[in-house]
């Protein structure tokens, strides 16, 4: 793959990261804002000194903010996405550009933000203890690296395998070894269960699932945009093929 392509593979990744942070803004906002504001509403109601006055008013976080900080992140993250997709293509199997686009973001999701979700899930205001804040910061930033070397490991271990046990067989030791590590990772580090007395576990529980489908929408939505844009990079004549295809054919008089 020349530097060109690489190129153009990253402008497309961050489009499709734009887009992508398009969706996911409106699921964060409508699924997630809500739950932010309840949760503010419960952490100032059991607080026994209020601060001074907000620099940033409410307002003006759950819209421009928001919206910054998603759209920021949905193109930066189309970018990074976008060069592992570059290294990934042709090594992942004979897979086309729109199904590789695909295994990368289920790839991603997975191993970038489902395992280290499982492990130490996302949190409202008014849950979690200060004290812990950087300790908590390091290790779920150590889960993703961890979570993301155990998958490479685990590709690795499958290609090996493949030619002895076959692919079926391959995979599912490969898996079974993943599955594993997470499982050992999740037993020794630490877990924190930091919610106040009396925070609502219905609130809670929304408020992560809520997060879950942000992260969803944005991964799935990122395949989906750039797997088409990859495509029409890649492989311009399938796509030309399958618009002549759905065409008549003249018939001659």
């Amino acid at each position: 793959m020349n530097s060109a392509t690489v190129r153009n593979l990253l402008v497309r990744g961050m489009l499709a990261g734009l887009a992508a942070g398009l969706a996911a803004l409106v699921v964060a906002y409508f699924l997630g804002e809500p739950r932010v504001d309840q949760a503010i509403a419960f952490e100032e109601a059991h607080a026994h000194e209020h601060g001074g006055e907000e620099l940033v008013t409410r307002t003006m976080q759950s819209t421009a903010g928001l919206s910054t900080g998603v759209l920021v992140y949905g193109v930066a993250f189309g970018g990074i996405a976008a060069l592992a997709y570059c290294f990934a293509l042709g090594r992942i199997g004979r897979f086309g550009p729109r199904a590789s686009a695909l295994l990368l973001a289920a790839a991603g999701l997975l191993c970038v933000y489902v395992v280290p979700f499982l492990k130490y899930p996302a949190n409202p205001p008014a849950v979690g203890d200060p004290d812990t804040l950087n300790q908590r910061t390091t290790l779920y930033f150590l889960m993703i690296v961890l979570s993301v070397l155990l998958a490479v490991g685990t590709v690795i271990l499958g290609k090996r395998l493949a030619p002895r046990l076959g692919n079926w067989n391959a995979t599912l030791a490969a898996g079974a070894f993943f599955v594993l590590a997470v499982g050992l990772a999740y037993a020794f580090l630490p877990s924190f269960n930091e919610a106040p007395e009396g925070f609502p576990a219905t609130l809670l529980w929304q408020y992560r699932l809520a997060a879950l489908a942000v992260q969803v929408t944005l991964w799935t939505s990122f395949g989906l945009v750039f797997g088409l844009l990859a495509e029409r990079l890649l492989a311009p004549r399938t796509a030309t093929e399958a618009v002549g295809a759905a065409r008549p054919t003249p018939v001659p008089h």
